[in-house]
């Protein structure tokens, strides 16, 4: 049976599959058990190295029902066939209507990966769950990475001037998309979210530092996110020079490397930063390389050291970590004893090893001898560093979270990792359940964590009646931080001590 639904003037669904019209042309998408999915939108096309443009209109329906080709680069986990340089300019949208009058919060996803892989296709961050629980508009994006999308170029001339950070304006324009498309697919472009776990934390951070970005977001959501990035103009410049030598070219031969396959760039590239920083040493602080970079124009300063620009300073923030992050943890070892555990810890502290079980005690009374090894010393006093600075400097509120669960696979001994949180605040347990585990206590927090990310999102304020605590404002005096786990509670300040102790935050 033909059946056609007129949503708007321009905005109608033949047999079920939904068409918009966007400000580049038409497209379609599929309803997918009541959720109106798009993927693959064109928002940018861009030359290497030159900040993003509009896309090239087209005419006809544009079939977007497919996610688009990610960004260069060198993983194992990604084919080869599913990137393009060219064509990765694409945002996806999962709403539950379309121009019907409601103007719903919209939640805009960045993939992790450092600024150097990633891809927002995973099933973790499918936007169908959460736009199905909280009536939200739910957009994710692929951009720029690595050294097509931060590579400092400067230095050859005024045309490479943005060069240094054409990845995050890759963002900003697919913000804009946003501002001009997202009322025609249900959401409201005076409601936007911003929100990534790791790098894509990192991306939330950096856009708070954006002048081009200010107005094109409301709220904030750094999940694991407050690595600092160390990368100046001075750097990067001298990075790039390093990477023309390394091709045999001068400053003034720039635009030969449009030419140079992305392989032979990306080997430069690595052994300029071997020659000129070393490698990075696992656990380190700070970040350098293919990475933002600051130049007072598109980059006013470096997030997390220890805030953001004042430009951002009415942006309600929800941030957190993960009891683990990306320690090595020693909770496969059943058996281990407390001595073991504190023969292992005098390599690290010496004869402070007492003094910090002492403090790691007053942090997590009920801790294990796997737990002493396996505590995030990174993310978390970084993160403590950038509330505390928010709240003094800022105007707007900031909320503050740990994950303490434990993932239930393999008899917990992955323990509370990296990443651990995006599937729990995004509802999709049963998506990646080689993570979480797909069990009752796993699909009780995430109904709890997501329920306060939408709340987030909504409103600016994370408290959930009826599911969690009242979760109060954090001021570095208060600490008030969400401790998730089976049986969630607001702690206080509950591991400063521990976390001065391993890293000094003064």
């Amino acid at each position: 049976m033909f059946v056609s639904l007129y949503f708007a003037d321009n905005i109608q669904a033949q047999n079920q599959k939904p068409i918009v019209k966007t400000t580049s042309g038409d497209i379609s998408g599929v309803n997918d058990e009541g959720i109106l999915t798009f993927k693959g939108i064109p928002y940018a096309k861009a030359e290497r190295f030159m900040p993003p443009q509009l896309p090239d209109a087209w005419e006809g329906v544009r079939e977007c029902t497919e996610f688009g080709p990610v960004a260069k680069q060198i993983v194992a986990w990604i084919p080869d066939s599913t990137m393009d340089e060219n064509k990765l300019f694409s945002v996806n949208v999962w709403t539950k209507g379309l121009a019907d009058g409601k103007k719903r919060p919209v939640m805009f996803w960045m993939h992790g990966g450092g600024f150097h892989v990633g891809s927002s296709n995973d099933p973790m961050t499918y936007g169908k769950a959460m736009a199905k629980k909280g009536d939200i508009v739910f957009v994710s994006v692929n951009h720029r990475l690595n050294i097509l999308g931060f590579l400092d170029l400067s230095a050859c001339g005024e045309k490479y001037a943005q060069s240094a950070n054409v990845g995050m304006l890759d963002i900003v324009k697919a913000l804009e998309w946003v501002k001009a498309n997202i009322e025609k697919f249900g959401g409201n472009p005076a409601d936007v979210t911003i929100v990534g776990e790791s790098g894509g934390g990192g991306k939330v951070g950096t856009l708070m530092c954006m002048p081009s970005a200010k107005g094109l977001f409301h709220k904030a959501i750094i999940q694991s996110g407050t690595l600092i990035n160390v990368m100046t103009k001075e750097k990067s410049q001298e990075l790039a020079l390093s990477v023309l030598e390394n091709l045999g070219l001068k400053p003034n031969e720039a635009e030969k490397l449009n030419s140079i396959p992305y392989a032979d760039l990306v080997k430069a590239g690595n052994d300029a930063i071997m020659k000129l920083s070393g490698p990075r040493k696992p656990g380190a602080p700070t970040m350098f390389g293919f990475t933002p970079s600051v130049d007072n124009s598109v980059l006013l300063q470096q997030p997390f050291s220890p805030g953001f620009s004042d430009i951002s300073k009415d942006i309600p923030i929800l941030m957190g970590t993960t009891l683990n992050e990306l320690m090595n943890t020693a909770y496969a070892e059943k058996g281990l004893t407390l001595a073991q555990a504190k023969e292992r810890l005098a390599k690290e502290y010496g004869d402070k090893t007492d003094k910090y079980i002492e403090l790691f005690a007053k942090a997590y009374p009920n801790y294990t001898p796997q737990d002493l090894l396996s505590i995030d010393n990174v993310f978390r006093p970084n993160t403590i560093k950038t509330a505390d600075a928010r709240s003094i400097k800022g105007n707007a509120p900031v909320y503050v979270y740990f994950l303490a669960w434990k993932s239930a696979v393999d008899d917990s001994s992955k323990g509370s990792f990296h990443g651990l949180d995006i599937s729990l605040a995004f509802n999709t347990v049963d998506l990646r359940p080689d993570w979480t585990g797909n069990t009752e206590d796993a699909w009780k927090l995430s109904d709890k964590m997501s329920s306060a990310w939408l709340n987030f999102a909504k409103t600016g304020n994370p408290n959930v009646e009826g599911k969690l605590p009242l979760w109060p404002a954090y001021t570095a005096e208060n600490g008030a931080t969400m401790y998730f786990e089976n049986e969630c509670k607001i702690v206080n300040n509950h591991d400063r001590e521990l976390m001065n102790f391993i890293r000094p935050m003064n």
